[in-house]
Protein backbone atom coordinates (compact mmCIF):
# COMPACT_ATOMS: atom_id res chain seq x y z
CA UNK A 1 0.00 0.00 0.00
CA UNK A 2 1.52 3.45 -1.05
CA UNK A 3 1.48 5.94 1.76
CA UNK A 4 2.24 9.32 1.86
CA UNK A 5 3.12 12.54 3.41
CA UNK A 6 0.93 15.64 3.44
CA UNK A 7 3.29 18.02 1.57
CA UNK A 8 3.63 21.66 2.62
CA UNK A 9 6.88 23.25 1.06
CA UNK A 10 7.77 26.58 1.98
CA UNK A 11 6.04 26.58 5.43
CA UNK A 12 8.01 28.55 8.19
CA UNK A 13 7.79 25.67 10.35
CA UNK A 14 9.41 22.68 8.32
CA UNK A 15 12.72 22.09 9.81
CA UNK A 16 15.30 20.03 8.36
CA UNK A 17 15.70 17.11 10.65
CA UNK A 18 12.53 15.96 12.32
CA UNK A 19 10.87 13.67 10.54
CA UNK A 20 9.91 11.15 13.28
CA UNK A 21 5.96 11.42 13.73
CA UNK A 22 3.56 9.56 11.30
CA UNK A 23 1.53 11.55 9.32
CA UNK A 24 -1.61 10.46 8.01
CA UNK A 25 -2.37 10.78 4.27
CA UNK A 26 -4.03 8.06 2.32
CA UNK A 27 -2.64 6.05 4.82
CA UNK A 28 0.04 6.47 7.15
CA UNK A 29 4.02 6.85 6.70
CA UNK A 30 5.89 4.66 9.26
CA UNK A 31 8.71 6.44 11.35
CA UNK A 32 12.25 4.32 11.06
CA UNK A 33 14.98 5.35 12.94
CA UNK A 34 19.15 5.76 11.09
CA UNK A 35 21.07 6.01 14.39
CA UNK A 36 17.88 6.65 16.44
CA UNK A 37 16.87 9.49 14.59
CA UNK A 38 13.10 8.57 12.91
CA UNK A 39 13.04 8.93 9.40
CA UNK A 40 9.61 9.15 7.85
CA UNK A 41 8.66 8.65 3.93
CA UNK A 42 12.01 7.95 2.87
CA UNK A 43 11.40 10.03 -0.36
CA UNK A 44 14.26 12.63 -0.40
CA UNK A 45 11.94 15.31 -0.42
CA UNK A 46 10.13 14.20 2.03
CA UNK A 47 13.34 13.89 4.49
CA UNK A 48 13.28 17.22 5.16
CA UNK A 49 9.24 17.87 6.04
CA UNK A 50 8.25 19.36 9.07
CA UNK A 51 6.08 15.70 11.18
CA UNK A 52 3.90 17.83 12.40
CA UNK A 53 3.27 20.49 9.02
CA UNK A 54 0.57 19.45 6.59
CA UNK A 55 -1.83 21.50 4.64
CA UNK A 56 -3.79 20.27 7.25
CA UNK A 57 -2.36 20.74 10.82
CA UNK A 58 -1.30 24.95 9.44
CA UNK A 59 -4.90 25.78 8.76
CA UNK A 60 -5.04 29.61 9.10
CA UNK A 61 -8.44 28.26 10.78
CA UNK A 62 -6.99 26.21 14.27
CA UNK A 63 -4.07 29.42 14.71
CA UNK A 64 -5.44 30.92 17.66
CA UNK A 65 -4.67 34.42 18.42
CA UNK A 66 -2.81 35.06 21.78
CA UNK A 67 -5.41 37.81 22.86
CA UNK A 68 -8.40 35.34 21.95
CA UNK A 69 -6.84 32.69 23.87
CA UNK A 70 -6.23 34.59 27.30
CA UNK A 71 -9.70 36.35 27.10
CA UNK A 72 -11.70 32.02 26.97
CA UNK A 73 -8.94 31.01 29.80
CA UNK A 74 -9.65 33.64 31.86
CA UNK A 75 -14.13 33.11 31.12
CA UNK A 76 -13.86 29.86 32.77
CA UNK A 77 -14.10 28.88 35.81
CA UNK A 78 -10.69 27.66 37.66
CA UNK A 79 -11.77 25.14 40.31
CA UNK A 80 -9.65 21.78 39.64
CA UNK A 81 -12.93 20.33 39.99
CA UNK A 82 -14.32 21.93 36.77
CA UNK A 83 -11.11 20.87 35.34
CA UNK A 84 -11.27 17.41 36.54
CA UNK A 85 -15.18 17.29 35.00
CA UNK A 86 -13.53 18.73 32.05
CA UNK A 87 -10.89 15.93 31.44
CA UNK A 88 -14.22 13.36 31.87
CA UNK A 89 -15.43 15.01 29.08
CA UNK A 90 -12.60 14.93 26.67
CA UNK A 91 -11.56 10.76 27.26
CA UNK A 92 -15.37 10.80 26.59
CA UNK A 93 -15.36 12.09 23.41
CA UNK A 94 -11.86 10.10 22.69
CA UNK A 95 -13.81 6.90 24.27
CA UNK A 96 -16.95 7.66 22.05
CA UNK A 97 -15.39 7.81 19.06
CA UNK A 98 -13.00 4.76 20.08
CA UNK A 99 -15.97 2.51 20.34
CA UNK A 100 -17.80 3.92 16.72
CA UNK A 101 -14.40 2.06 15.37
CA UNK A 102 -16.35 -1.12 15.92
CA UNK A 103 -20.19 -0.25 16.25
CA UNK A 104 -19.93 1.45 12.78
CA UNK A 105 -16.95 1.28 10.68
CA UNK A 106 -15.12 -2.06 11.51
CA UNK A 107 -18.89 -3.64 10.98
CA UNK A 108 -19.37 -1.61 8.10
CA UNK A 109 -15.98 -2.60 6.80
CA UNK A 110 -16.77 -6.48 7.47
CA UNK A 111 -20.52 -6.31 6.39
CA UNK A 112 -19.35 -5.47 2.91
CA UNK A 113 -17.44 -8.68 1.97
CA UNK A 114 -19.89 -10.52 4.10
CA UNK A 115 -16.06 -12.47 5.06
CA UNK A 116 -17.43 -12.80 8.57
CA UNK A 117 -19.41 -15.58 10.12
CA UNK A 118 -22.82 -14.28 11.37
CA UNK A 119 -22.25 -15.44 14.86
CA UNK A 120 -18.93 -13.56 15.18
CA UNK A 121 -21.17 -10.18 13.85
CA UNK A 122 -24.46 -11.11 15.81
CA UNK A 123 -22.06 -11.32 19.12
CA UNK A 124 -20.41 -7.85 18.43
CA UNK A 125 -22.79 -6.02 17.77
CA UNK A 126 -25.00 -7.44 20.51
CA UNK A 127 -21.66 -6.96 22.65
CA UNK A 128 -21.10 -3.50 21.73
CA UNK A 129 -23.82 -1.74 20.70
CA UNK A 130 -25.61 -1.10 24.04
CA UNK A 131 -22.64 0.06 25.26
CA UNK A 132 -22.35 2.40 22.45
CA UNK A 133 -26.02 4.02 22.89
CA UNK A 134 -25.19 4.44 26.90
CA UNK A 135 -22.56 6.10 26.32
CA UNK A 136 -23.71 8.52 23.66
CA UNK A 137 -26.45 9.38 26.48
CA UNK A 138 -23.46 9.97 28.91
CA UNK A 139 -21.83 12.13 27.47
CA UNK A 140 -24.53 14.53 26.42
CA UNK A 141 -24.92 14.54 30.09
CA UNK A 142 -21.69 15.56 30.34
CA UNK A 143 -21.13 18.52 27.62
CA UNK A 144 -24.24 19.68 29.37
CA UNK A 145 -22.71 20.32 32.73
CA UNK A 146 -19.90 20.91 31.59
CA UNK A 147 -21.95 23.96 29.56
CA UNK A 148 -23.81 25.14 32.41
CA UNK A 149 -20.34 25.21 34.61
CA UNK A 150 -18.86 27.57 32.17
CA UNK A 151 -22.03 29.57 32.21
CA UNK A 152 -22.84 29.13 28.23
CA UNK A 153 -26.26 27.73 28.76
CA UNK A 154 -29.85 29.58 29.77
CA UNK A 155 -29.02 28.55 33.50
CA UNK A 156 -27.98 31.41 35.15
CA UNK A 157 -27.97 30.16 38.63
CA UNK A 158 -24.87 28.48 38.59
CA UNK A 159 -24.49 26.88 41.65
CA UNK A 160 -25.96 23.89 41.48
CA UNK A 161 -24.27 23.14 38.50
CA UNK A 162 -20.88 23.14 39.48
CA UNK A 163 -20.52 19.60 40.54
CA UNK A 164 -20.30 16.20 38.28
CA UNK A 165 -20.71 13.52 41.10
CA UNK A 166 -24.40 13.13 40.82
CA UNK A 167 -23.96 12.57 37.07
CA UNK A 168 -21.24 10.01 37.00
CA UNK A 169 -23.03 8.26 40.68
CA UNK A 170 -26.48 7.73 37.75
CA UNK A 171 -24.15 6.66 34.75
CA UNK A 172 -21.79 4.24 36.54
CA UNK A 173 -25.18 3.12 38.12
CA UNK A 174 -26.42 2.53 34.71
CA UNK A 175 -22.96 0.86 33.66
CA UNK A 176 -23.21 -1.88 36.21
CA UNK A 177 -26.40 -2.89 34.14
CA UNK A 178 -24.40 -3.55 31.22
CA UNK A 179 -22.21 -5.66 32.86
CA UNK A 180 -23.57 -8.77 31.15
CA UNK A 181 -22.64 -7.02 27.75
CA UNK A 182 -18.88 -6.05 28.98
CA UNK A 183 -18.43 -10.01 30.24
CA UNK A 184 -18.65 -10.79 26.69
CA UNK A 185 -16.42 -8.60 25.26
CA UNK A 186 -13.60 -11.05 25.64
CA UNK A 187 -15.32 -14.03 24.46
CA UNK A 188 -15.52 -11.23 20.88
CA UNK A 189 -11.98 -10.90 20.45
CA UNK A 190 -11.17 -14.91 21.17
CA UNK A 191 -14.18 -15.36 18.31
CA UNK A 192 -12.69 -12.93 16.44
CA UNK A 193 -9.15 -14.34 16.65
CA UNK A 194 -10.75 -17.97 15.92
CA UNK A 195 -12.45 -16.79 12.23
CA UNK A 196 -9.18 -15.21 11.54
CA UNK A 197 -7.39 -18.35 11.73
CA UNK A 198 -9.91 -20.60 10.15
CA UNK A 199 -10.81 -17.75 6.86
CA UNK A 200 -7.65 -16.66 5.14
CA UNK A 201 -10.61 -14.09 3.65
CA UNK A 202 -11.80 -12.89 7.33
CA UNK A 203 -7.95 -12.18 8.05
CA UNK A 204 -7.51 -9.93 5.21
CA UNK A 205 -10.57 -8.18 5.93
CA UNK A 206 -9.10 -7.40 9.43
CA UNK A 207 -5.86 -6.58 8.06
CA UNK A 208 -7.14 -4.26 5.27
CA UNK A 209 -9.48 -2.64 8.31
CA UNK A 210 -6.19 -1.75 10.84
CA UNK A 211 -4.93 -0.09 7.28
CA UNK A 212 -7.74 2.53 7.34
CA UNK A 213 -7.08 5.94 8.68
CA UNK A 214 -9.99 4.97 11.47
CA UNK A 215 -8.18 2.31 12.90
CA UNK A 216 -4.97 4.20 13.69
CA UNK A 217 -4.61 1.99 16.75
CA UNK A 218 -4.59 -2.53 16.37
CA UNK A 219 -7.99 -3.26 15.75
CA UNK A 220 -8.32 -5.94 18.94
CA UNK A 221 -7.16 -2.73 21.45
CA UNK A 222 -10.50 -1.41 20.82
CA UNK A 223 -12.16 -4.24 21.78
CA UNK A 224 -11.00 -3.68 25.03
CA UNK A 225 -12.06 0.24 25.29
CA UNK A 226 -14.90 -0.51 27.38
CA UNK A 227 -13.24 -2.12 30.18
CA UNK A 228 -10.26 -0.06 30.06
CA UNK A 229 -12.94 3.01 30.38
CA UNK A 230 -14.02 1.78 33.81
CA UNK A 231 -9.85 2.21 35.26
CA UNK A 232 -10.78 5.87 33.74
CA UNK A 233 -14.09 6.66 36.10
CA UNK A 234 -12.27 4.98 38.91
CA UNK A 235 -9.28 7.57 38.79
CA UNK A 236 -11.21 10.45 38.00
CA UNK A 237 -13.65 9.65 41.40
CA UNK A 238 -10.46 9.26 43.01
CA UNK A 239 -9.00 12.46 42.27
CA UNK A 240 -12.37 14.14 43.30
CA UNK A 241 -12.99 12.39 46.52
CA UNK A 242 -9.53 13.90 47.47
CA UNK A 243 -9.88 17.16 46.06
CA UNK A 244 -12.96 17.90 48.07
CA UNK A 245 -13.95 18.25 51.74
CA UNK A 246 -15.95 15.78 53.07
CA UNK A 247 -18.60 18.70 53.97
CA UNK A 248 -18.97 19.81 49.62
CA UNK A 249 -22.18 18.94 48.22
CA UNK A 250 -20.35 17.01 45.73
CA UNK A 251 -18.48 14.74 47.76
CA UNK A 252 -21.25 12.31 48.94
CA UNK A 253 -21.99 11.58 44.97
CA UNK A 254 -18.08 10.89 44.15
CA UNK A 255 -17.44 8.67 47.15
CA UNK A 256 -20.52 6.69 46.49
CA UNK A 257 -19.68 6.79 42.63
CA UNK A 258 -16.08 5.52 43.78
CA UNK A 259 -17.73 2.75 45.45
CA UNK A 260 -19.69 1.49 43.01
CA UNK A 261 -17.15 1.59 39.90
CA UNK A 262 -14.69 -0.01 42.19
CA UNK A 263 -16.55 -3.37 42.86
CA UNK A 264 -17.04 -3.54 39.10
CA UNK A 265 -13.77 -3.14 38.40
CA UNK A 266 -12.97 -5.76 40.96
CA UNK A 267 -15.50 -7.71 39.06
CA UNK A 268 -14.47 -7.69 35.72
CA UNK A 269 -10.25 -7.08 36.47
CA UNK A 270 -9.30 -10.82 36.51
CA UNK A 271 -11.14 -11.06 32.71
CA UNK A 272 -9.71 -7.86 31.74
CA UNK A 273 -6.06 -8.98 32.38
CA UNK A 274 -6.51 -12.24 30.65
CA UNK A 275 -7.86 -10.32 27.89
CA UNK A 276 -4.77 -7.60 27.76
CA UNK A 277 -2.30 -10.45 27.67
CA UNK A 278 -3.97 -12.30 24.98
CA UNK A 279 -4.00 -9.33 23.06
CA UNK A 280 -0.65 -8.61 23.51
CA UNK A 281 0.29 -12.25 22.29
CA UNK A 282 -1.74 -11.35 19.36
CA UNK A 283 -0.34 -8.31 17.98
CA UNK A 284 2.99 -10.21 18.96
CA UNK A 285 1.88 -12.86 16.70
CA UNK A 286 1.95 -10.13 13.49
CA UNK A 287 5.22 -8.68 14.12
CA UNK A 288 6.72 -12.22 14.36
CA UNK A 289 7.66 -14.48 11.69
CA UNK A 290 8.94 -18.01 11.85
CA UNK A 291 7.22 -18.76 15.16
CA UNK A 292 3.93 -20.62 15.70
CA UNK A 293 1.89 -21.28 18.59
CA UNK A 294 2.43 -18.06 20.63
CA UNK A 295 -1.11 -17.52 21.90
CA UNK A 296 -1.56 -20.48 23.99
CA UNK A 297 -3.41 -20.76 27.23
CA UNK A 298 -0.89 -20.37 30.15
CA UNK A 299 1.70 -18.22 28.45
CA UNK A 300 2.14 -14.67 29.71
CA UNK A 301 3.80 -11.93 28.49
CA UNK A 302 6.69 -10.18 30.06
CA UNK A 303 8.84 -7.80 28.17
CA UNK A 304 9.80 -7.07 24.68
CA UNK A 305 13.11 -4.55 23.76
CA UNK A 306 16.60 -4.22 22.11
CA UNK A 307 19.34 -5.88 23.11
CA UNK A 308 22.78 -6.28 21.07
CA UNK A 309 23.85 -9.85 20.82
CA UNK A 310 27.72 -11.11 21.12
CA UNK A 311 28.63 -13.06 18.39
CA UNK A 312 31.57 -13.98 16.55
CA UNK A 313 30.99 -11.54 14.17
CA UNK A 314 30.79 -8.72 17.36
CA UNK A 315 27.78 -6.98 18.81
CA UNK A 316 24.54 -7.19 16.71
CA UNK A 317 21.31 -5.30 17.08
CA UNK A 318 18.16 -7.73 18.20
CA UNK A 319 14.55 -7.72 19.33
CA UNK A 320 13.74 -9.81 22.30
CA UNK A 321 10.71 -11.13 23.46
CA UNK A 322 10.62 -12.41 27.12
CA UNK A 323 7.39 -14.82 28.28
CA UNK A 324 7.06 -16.71 30.92
CA UNK A 325 8.16 -19.92 29.86
CA UNK A 326 10.81 -18.55 26.67
CA UNK A 327 12.97 -16.16 25.93
CA UNK A 328 12.64 -15.46 21.95
CA UNK A 329 15.43 -12.95 19.70
CA UNK A 330 14.59 -11.99 16.44
CA UNK A 331 16.20 -9.58 14.04
CA UNK A 332 14.28 -6.75 11.52
CA UNK A 333 14.24 -8.56 7.90
CA UNK A 334 13.28 -7.75 4.92
CA UNK A 335 9.53 -8.93 4.96
CA UNK A 336 6.82 -7.25 2.68
CA UNK A 337 5.11 -7.10 6.54
CA UNK A 338 8.12 -5.66 8.11
CA UNK A 339 8.25 -8.53 10.63
CA UNK A 340 11.00 -9.62 13.00
CA UNK A 341 12.31 -13.05 11.89
CA UNK A 342 12.71 -15.19 15.07
CA UNK A 343 16.30 -16.84 14.97
CA UNK A 344 16.06 -18.75 18.13
CA UNK A 345 14.73 -19.20 21.91
CA UNK A 346 15.90 -20.23 24.41
CA UNK A 347 13.66 -21.94 27.45
CA UNK A 348 13.71 -20.49 30.61
CA UNK A 349 13.48 -23.77 33.20
CA UNK A 350 16.73 -24.54 33.97
CA UNK A 351 18.25 -20.81 32.67
CA UNK A 352 20.88 -19.17 34.94
CA UNK A 353 21.99 -15.43 34.40
CA UNK A 354 25.26 -13.87 35.05
CA UNK A 355 26.36 -10.34 34.78
CA UNK A 356 29.40 -10.25 32.96
CA UNK A 357 31.04 -6.57 31.80
CA UNK A 358 34.32 -7.61 32.91
CA UNK A 359 34.71 -10.84 31.55
CA UNK A 360 33.42 -9.58 28.06
CA UNK A 361 34.83 -5.90 28.26
CA UNK A 362 31.25 -4.91 26.91
CA UNK A 363 29.50 -2.51 28.96
CA UNK A 364 25.88 -3.52 30.55
CA UNK A 365 26.21 -6.71 29.13
CA UNK A 366 25.18 -9.87 31.16
CA UNK A 367 25.35 -14.17 30.01
CA UNK A 368 22.43 -16.59 29.60
CA UNK A 369 23.13 -19.81 30.24
CA UNK A 370 20.57 -22.26 29.27
CA UNK A 371 20.29 -26.01 29.00
CA UNK A 372 21.21 -25.92 25.49
CA UNK A 373 23.01 -22.68 24.37
CA UNK A 374 24.13 -19.62 25.96
CA UNK A 375 24.46 -16.43 25.07
CA UNK A 376 25.87 -12.77 25.53
CA UNK A 377 23.97 -10.13 25.36
CA UNK A 378 24.54 -6.14 26.15
CA UNK A 379 21.59 -3.71 26.77
CA UNK A 380 21.90 -0.14 25.75
CA UNK A 381 22.44 1.24 29.49
CA UNK A 382 22.48 0.77 32.87
CA UNK A 383 18.88 0.85 33.94
CA UNK A 384 17.73 -1.08 30.75
CA UNK A 385 20.25 -3.86 31.38
CA UNK A 386 18.45 -3.71 35.40
CA UNK A 387 14.94 -3.82 33.93
CA UNK A 388 16.03 -6.71 31.52
CA UNK A 389 18.17 -8.83 34.27
CA UNK A 390 14.98 -8.36 37.13
CA UNK A 391 12.71 -9.66 34.44
CA UNK A 392 14.52 -12.42 33.14
CA UNK A 393 15.27 -13.87 36.76
CA UNK A 394 11.83 -13.48 37.86
CA UNK A 395 10.29 -15.35 34.74
CA UNK A 396 13.09 -17.68 35.34
CA UNK A 397 11.44 -18.67 38.85
CA UNK A 398 7.83 -18.96 37.05
CA UNK A 399 9.31 -20.81 34.88
CA UNK A 400 10.62 -23.35 37.61
CA UNK A 401 7.24 -23.26 39.38
CA UNK A 402 5.44 -24.31 36.67
CA UNK A 403 4.57 -27.79 36.12
CA UNK A 404 3.09 -27.21 32.18
CA UNK A 405 6.09 -27.59 29.95
CA UNK A 406 7.69 -25.33 27.32
CA UNK A 407 5.91 -25.55 24.13
CA UNK A 408 8.34 -24.95 20.90
CA UNK A 409 7.73 -21.40 19.53
CA UNK A 410 9.47 -22.08 16.47
CA UNK A 411 7.63 -22.83 13.53
CA UNK A 412 11.10 -24.72 11.58
CA UNK A 413 13.03 -27.56 12.74
CA UNK A 414 14.23 -28.34 15.86
CA UNK A 415 18.02 -28.26 14.76
CA UNK A 416 17.70 -24.93 13.48
CA UNK A 417 16.82 -23.71 17.03
CA UNK A 418 20.64 -24.85 17.93
CA UNK A 419 22.64 -22.11 17.27
CA UNK A 420 26.35 -21.61 17.46
CA UNK A 421 28.39 -19.78 19.93
CA UNK A 422 29.54 -17.45 17.00
CA UNK A 423 26.12 -16.88 15.55
CA UNK A 424 27.21 -18.84 12.08
CA UNK A 425 23.77 -19.98 11.71
CA UNK A 426 22.44 -16.87 11.58
CA UNK A 427 22.40 -15.97 7.96
CA UNK A 428 20.49 -12.95 7.18
CA UNK A 429 22.61 -9.46 5.34
CA UNK A 430 23.64 -6.77 6.57
CA UNK A 431 20.68 -4.96 4.26
CA UNK A 432 18.22 -7.29 6.20
CA UNK A 433 19.81 -5.71 9.00
CA UNK A 434 19.58 -2.32 8.82
CA UNK A 435 15.88 -3.22 6.84
CA UNK A 436 15.00 -2.45 3.83
CA UNK A 437 14.11 1.82 3.65
CA UNK A 438 11.89 1.32 0.20
CA UNK A 439 9.96 -1.12 1.69
CA UNK A 440 9.17 0.87 4.81
CA UNK A 441 7.08 2.98 2.26
CA UNK A 442 4.46 0.72 1.26
CA UNK A 443 3.73 -0.43 4.74
CA UNK A 444 0.57 0.73 6.52
CA UNK A 445 0.14 1.08 10.39
CA UNK A 446 2.24 -2.37 11.31
CA UNK A 447 5.52 -0.48 10.60
CA UNK A 448 4.85 1.88 13.25
CA UNK A 449 4.01 -0.72 16.39
CA UNK A 450 5.78 -0.89 19.63
CA UNK A 451 7.58 -3.34 18.69
CA UNK A 452 9.73 -1.31 15.85
CA UNK A 453 9.56 1.79 17.98
CA UNK A 454 11.15 0.13 20.59
CA UNK A 455 13.72 -1.13 17.56
CA UNK A 456 14.49 2.20 16.30
CA UNK A 457 14.71 3.88 19.69
CA UNK A 458 16.38 0.75 21.33
CA UNK A 459 14.68 0.78 24.37
CA UNK A 460 12.44 -2.02 25.60
CA UNK A 461 8.78 -2.19 27.37
CA UNK A 462 7.11 -4.38 29.59
CA UNK A 463 3.54 -5.71 30.13
CA UNK A 464 3.58 -3.86 33.35
CA UNK A 465 4.16 -0.93 31.65
CA UNK A 466 1.67 -1.06 29.06
CA UNK A 467 -0.96 -1.97 31.61
CA UNK A 468 0.19 1.57 33.16
CA UNK A 469 -0.20 2.64 29.66
CA UNK A 470 -3.97 1.89 29.96
CA UNK A 471 -4.27 3.84 32.96
CA UNK A 472 -2.71 7.09 31.51
CA UNK A 473 -4.98 7.70 28.74
CA UNK A 474 -5.40 11.37 28.35
CA UNK A 475 -6.99 13.54 25.59
CA UNK A 476 -7.68 17.68 24.89
CA UNK A 477 -6.88 20.43 23.22
CA UNK A 478 -2.94 21.68 23.26
CA UNK A 479 -1.32 24.78 21.96
CA UNK A 480 1.75 23.53 20.02
CA UNK A 481 4.53 26.14 19.25
CA UNK A 482 5.99 26.70 15.67
CA UNK A 483 9.49 26.00 15.76
CA UNK A 484 10.51 29.17 13.81
CA UNK A 485 7.56 32.15 15.08
CA UNK A 486 6.10 33.02 18.45
CA UNK A 487 2.96 31.68 16.72
CA UNK A 488 1.15 28.40 18.67
CA UNK A 489 -0.97 25.93 16.99
CA UNK A 490 -4.35 24.95 18.40
CA UNK A 491 -4.60 21.02 17.97
CA UNK A 492 -6.80 18.11 19.66
CA UNK A 493 -4.54 15.44 21.03
CA UNK A 494 -4.91 11.99 22.24
CA UNK A 495 -2.56 10.13 24.27
CA UNK A 496 -2.44 6.34 24.13
CA UNK A 497 -0.83 3.55 23.42
CA UNK A 498 3.02 5.20 23.78
CA UNK A 499 1.69 8.39 21.60
CA UNK A 500 0.72 11.09 20.96
CA UNK A 501 -2.23 11.30 18.07
CA UNK A 502 -3.12 15.03 16.55
CA UNK A 503 -6.11 15.86 15.36
CA UNK A 504 -7.75 19.24 14.10
CA UNK A 505 -10.31 18.95 16.53
CA UNK A 506 -12.18 16.46 18.03
CA UNK A 507 -14.84 16.04 15.87
CA UNK A 508 -12.79 14.70 13.14
CA UNK A 509 -12.76 10.83 12.54
CA UNK A 510 -9.13 10.18 12.39
CA UNK A 511 -5.43 11.60 13.46
CA UNK A 512 -3.42 13.61 11.22
CA UNK A 513 -0.16 12.63 12.62
CA UNK A 514 1.07 10.92 15.39
CA UNK A 515 3.97 11.21 18.08
CA UNK A 516 5.66 7.85 19.49
CA UNK A 517 6.69 9.30 22.86
CA UNK A 518 9.26 6.11 23.56
CA UNK A 519 12.53 7.30 24.68
CA UNK A 520 11.21 11.19 24.50
CA UNK A 521 11.98 13.00 27.95
CA UNK A 522 9.53 15.53 28.68
CA UNK A 523 10.49 19.04 30.75
CA UNK A 524 9.85 22.63 31.10
CA UNK A 525 11.73 24.88 29.30
CA UNK A 526 14.39 26.57 30.19
CA UNK A 527 14.58 30.47 31.05
CA UNK A 528 17.05 30.50 28.07
CA UNK A 529 14.67 28.85 25.81
CA UNK A 530 12.50 32.38 25.79
CA UNK A 531 8.89 30.74 26.39
CA UNK A 532 7.10 33.57 28.21
CA UNK A 533 3.83 31.40 28.68
CA UNK A 534 2.86 29.68 31.62
CA UNK A 535 1.60 25.95 31.60
CA UNK A 536 4.80 24.94 28.59
CA UNK A 537 5.84 21.20 28.98
CA UNK A 538 9.04 20.01 25.91
CA UNK A 539 9.13 17.06 24.62
CA UNK A 540 12.50 16.27 23.08
CA UNK A 541 14.55 13.86 21.41
CA UNK A 542 17.94 13.86 20.26
CA UNK A 543 18.06 16.94 18.29
CA UNK A 544 13.83 17.20 18.22
CA UNK A 545 12.35 19.27 20.16
CA UNK A 546 8.88 20.26 20.43
CA UNK A 547 6.23 22.50 22.96
CA UNK A 548 3.12 22.36 24.27
CA UNK A 549 0.87 24.79 26.00
CA UNK A 550 -2.11 23.83 28.41
CA UNK A 551 -4.86 25.46 29.82
CA UNK A 552 -4.14 25.50 33.50
CA UNK A 553 -1.82 24.18 36.04
CA UNK A 554 -4.24 20.90 37.02
CA UNK A 555 -3.83 19.83 33.07
CA UNK A 556 -0.95 20.71 32.51
CA UNK A 557 0.32 18.36 35.50
CA UNK A 558 -1.90 15.68 33.95
CA UNK A 559 -0.14 15.65 30.98
CA UNK A 560 3.14 15.94 32.63
CA UNK A 561 2.17 12.88 34.41
CA UNK A 562 0.70 10.68 31.30
CA UNK A 563 3.69 11.18 29.09
CA UNK A 564 6.41 11.14 31.78
CA UNK A 565 4.68 7.32 32.15
CA UNK A 566 5.38 6.47 28.78
CA UNK A 567 9.01 8.23 28.41
CA UNK A 568 11.97 7.65 29.80
CA UNK A 569 12.37 10.71 31.87
CA UNK A 570 9.67 8.78 34.24
CA UNK A 571 11.31 8.94 37.59
CA UNK A 572 11.86 12.63 37.18
CA UNK A 573 10.41 14.66 39.56
CA UNK A 574 7.72 17.47 38.62
CA UNK A 575 9.15 20.76 37.89
CA UNK A 576 7.24 24.09 37.94
CA UNK A 577 4.91 24.73 35.04
CA UNK A 578 5.02 29.07 35.89
CA UNK A 579 6.78 31.30 34.25
CA UNK A 580 7.50 34.34 36.70
CA UNK A 581 8.67 37.25 34.36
Amino acid sequence: MEAHLCQSPGSEDSPQGSPHVVVNGTGSVNGQESGGVAILGQSPEARHLSPLTSPLLTDAGCIRNEDEEEARRKKFPTDKAYFIAKELLTTERTFLNDLQVITQSFQSAAGKDEALPDSVRNLITASYDPVHKFHQGFLKEVEQRLAQWEGRSNAHIKGDYQRIGDILLKNIQGLRQLTVHLQKHSECLVELERACRSSRKVEAVCRDFEQQRVCYLPLNIFLLRPLHRLLHYKLILERLCKHYPPTHEDFRDCRAGLADISEMVLQLQGAMMKMENFQKLLELKKDLTGIENLAIPGREFIRLGCLSKLSGKGLQQRMFFLFSDSLVYTSRGMTPSNQFKVHGQMPLYGMTIRESEEEWGVPHSFTLFGQRQSLVVAASCASEMERWVEDIRMAIDLAEQSSSPTSDLLSTSPTDNKLSEDGGMELESEDELCGSRSSLERQGQRGNTTVHVCWHRNTSVSMVDFSVAVENQLSGNLLRKFKNSNGWQKLWVVFTNFSLFFYKSHQDDYPLASLPLLGYSVTVPAESENIHKDYVFKLHFKSHVYYFRSESEYTFERWMEVIRSATCSASRPLLSSRKDY
